[in-house]
């Protein structure tokens, strides 16, 4: 994978911009700390949908398995960070969680990725449940269904961001890499590729693996900055939150996961006041994207610096007329 290309420098330049105003918003109080957390929430979804959606957009493999991938990572972080209580032991908390989820991603994976539609849905959704169960029943090192408490607070918003721009950068590149497209030439039509030498299992096995190590990283700051988890924050209904962020900005487009995760951040803190109506009401503003816009805010539509400057001139041009 090419690190520097268009499409990496036009990300960067887009995620130095917003760090830059996210900075002086809470330089100048504009953000406060109810925001802050609000804020953190909208990062660690990008993470967790922009992987999903490598997963589900990318290779056309329906998972529900990210919340136990992401349990993986918030419970390795969570451990390791209160034994060893500085940034150092966050980053090998970070990287053994990644580690640790990519193995158990491949081995679910090659087995499981063998099914399709549904019955790899229901796979991964199984998959999720034992792991969620298997933290329970792990009292000794997890604390059970009590789960963890007193973990560092480490994770600091600008912490966050940049990791949420690393992921975007390693998705964004993978796609654009030949095992990327290998991966989207399976999810177009797998026996066409396979056809063409294309080994199938290994690339679906290979987004698979990168989706649960990002699912991980989000984990691993959500348990840094929140500072307790329990199993029950990563249950079925987390899958489903982020599955909703992938397919409401588009299945297939890394920019819409991000506008998706930014706009029903957005969408939930408007809806606090409203009390126990909020999601029905937000129920309903899904469904109406939903009908009227079935591919998702953007469809496959991503972000890129020719279009960009397409844009820019356009308006250029109406202007000078």
């Amino acid at each position: 994978m090419k690190l520097i290309n268009k499409t990496t420098i036009g990300w960067l330049v887009v995620a130095i911009a917003g760090f830059l105003v996210l900075q002086l918003a809470v330089t100048t109080g504009i953000i406060s700390a109810y925001y802050e957390i609000t804020l953190v929430t909208i990062l660690i979804n990008i993470i967790l949908a922009v992987g999903l959606n490598l997963i589900i957009g990318f290779s056309g493999q329906f998972s529900l398995g990210h919340a136990g991938f992401m349990a993986i990572g918030a419970y390795t972080a969570g451990i390791i960070t209160k034994y060893f209580p500085t940034y150092t032991g966050l980053f090998l908390g970070i990287l053994a969680g990644v580690i640790l989820t990519s193995i158990v991603a491949l081995i679910v994976g090659i087995p499981t990725l063998r099914l399709k539609g549904d019955y790899l849905a229901i796979a991964t959704l199984g998959v999720a449940e034992i792991i969620r169960i298997v933290i329970v029943n792990m009292q000794s090192v997890t604390n059970g269904a009590a789960g963890l408490s007193g973990i560092p607070y480490l994770s600091k918003w600008p912490l966050i961001y940049v990791f949420t721009v690393l992921t975007i950068l390693l998705v964004a590149n993978y796609t654009q890499s030949s095992p990327g497209r290998a991966t989207i030439a399976i999810r177009e039509d797998e026996i066409a590729a396979e056809s063409m030498g294309v080994n199938t299992t290994k690339y679906k096995t290979i987004a698979f693996i990168l989706g649960a190590a990002t699912a991980a990283i989000g984990g691993a700051l959500h348990a840094s900055y929140f500072s307790v988890i329990r199993p029950g924050d990563f249950t079925f209904n987390k899958s489903v939150d982020v599955l909703i962020i992938v397919v409401f900005g588009g299945i297939g487009s890394i920019t819409g996961s991000v506008v998706a995760a930014i706009l029903l951040g957005f969408l939930n803190v408007f809806l606090q006041p409203f009390g126990a109506l909020r999601m029905i009401i937000y129920a309903l503003a899904l469904i109406g994207i939903m009908i009227f816009k079935p591919s998702g805010l953007l469809g496959n539509k991503e972000f890129t610096v020719s279009g960009l400057l397409r844009l820019f001139n356009r308006k250029s041009a109406q202007g000078e007329g």
